[in-house]
């Protein structure tokens, strides 16, 4: 299988934008690729709006099969599928994924939360990146704090063996204050990961991000 997973040190920091970014990128491309995000929470609508932004910017209409399991509690996954009287399973979600990248597709695959969000009652969004076992991109919000939640989930990464390509980060707000100044000359000089692309704040989702994205060899990562 071919592609990547997007995973963040945390959740709302950016990931879907992230995602979404290299959806358009790999659609500019004539990349053949598909995107999964494969557990959704928060879903009072039917689809939460990250499944209908991805399904927007690889031009794919088949929500189902970018997200197959949805709920409506804005919860962990482990504890919105417990309030629906169900339960998650890694395999049933690593198959999910897997059904996405048939034939020559690579799949762009977001996780939900982050790497130690509760999937299931025992498992954690780091043993579906392990089973799936593609390159992974972490993604970090530009903020106060940035610094300990990024060596952290990097570090969770490389204790279980996942291939941490490296990591992007996002400004979700203006950049201001010594903090956010900062940040990235002291992850460069902490990180023994590429940081692959800093992506500016941008008030509208309109595709700006591509500017920052287009440096980096995503494709060549994919199917390496």
């Amino acid at each position: 299988m071919r592609g990547l997973f997007i995973t963040a040190t945390d959740t709302g920091v950016g990931k879907t934008f992230v995602t979404v970014g290299l959806a358009r990128l790999w659609r500019l491309q004539r990349r053949p690729f598909r995107v999964c995000k494969p557990v959704a929470t928060g879903a009072e609508s039917g689809w939460s709006e990250d499944t209908r932004r991805l399904a927007a910017a690889a031009a794919d209409s088949d929500l189902s099969a970018i997200t197959p399991f949805t709920f409506t509690a804005a919860a962990a996954p482990s504890v919105a599928a417990r309030l629906a009287g169900t339960a998650l399973r890694v395999a049933d979600l690593a198959a999910a994924v897997r059904h996405r990248a048939t034939g020559d597709h690579a799949v762009l695959v977001e996780g939900v939360g982050g790497l130690l969000c509760p999937l299931t009652e025992r498992e954690t969004v780091a043993d579906l990146a392990a089973e799936l076992a593609l390159p992974l991109i972490v993604v970090a919000r530009r903020s106060l704090g940035t610094l300990n939640h990024t060596l952290l989930t990097t570090e969770v990464a490389q204790r279980r063996g996942l291939r941490l390509a490296g990591i992007v980060i996002t400004a979700t707000t203006p950049v201001q204050g010594i903090a956010e100044q900062t940040v990235i000359e002291e992850l460069q000089s902490r990180l023994d990961v590429p940081l692959l692309a800093v992506l500016p704040h941008q008030p509208n989702t309109d595709g700006g991000e591509m500017a920052a994205l287009q440096a980096v060899d995503w494709w060549g990562m994919a199917i390496a």
